[in-house]
């Protein structure tokens, strides 16, 4: 069920790649571990999408000189505040890794949030996925 959406204005299509922080977060959510060494993000379940906004407004610019990343990570409840934390730290040292080469000339926000579901009315899943990871 982890699912990491990222928000961005299309200003940044030019000046970086997306898809490329899409694998780093993915590649970074499946080495972190909880407590017991347990993998906190389930590899089958691991997806990681960008989407440009069609529309924007970014502070008090109406040309498109601001730029925002916003990164929502969606978990399964029962983690920790603790693994809630170290994983909410280390995606965003990726995500400024990534941007760490144009924030010279950009003027970027990013934003990450990781949030739980625990009140899920409904939330069923069908995965040929997970077999492969489960052995």
């Amino acid at each position: 069920m982890p699912h990491c959406v990222i928000l961005y204005t299309p200003n940044l299509e030019t000046k970086t790649q997306m898809g490329r922080l899409c694998r780093a977060l993915a590649d970074h959510m499946l080495t972190l571990r909880d407590e017991e060494g347990r993998q906190v993000f389930p590899t089958g379940g691991t997806r990681v999408l960008a989407y440009p906004a069609a529309h924007y407004a970014v502070a008090d610019k109406d040309d498109e000189d601001y730029a925002f990343v916003y990164i929502n990570v969606r978990m399964g409840a029962g983690r920790s505040t603790d693994v809630h934390q170290r994983a909410g730290d280390s995606l965003l040292q990726v995500v400024k890794a990534h941007f760490a080469p144009i924030f010279a000339d950009e003027l970027i926000g990013i934003t990450v949030q990781i949030d739980e579901s625990p009140g899920q009315v409904y939330d069923a899943k069908h995965s040929t996925l997970h077999p492969l990871f489960n052995k």
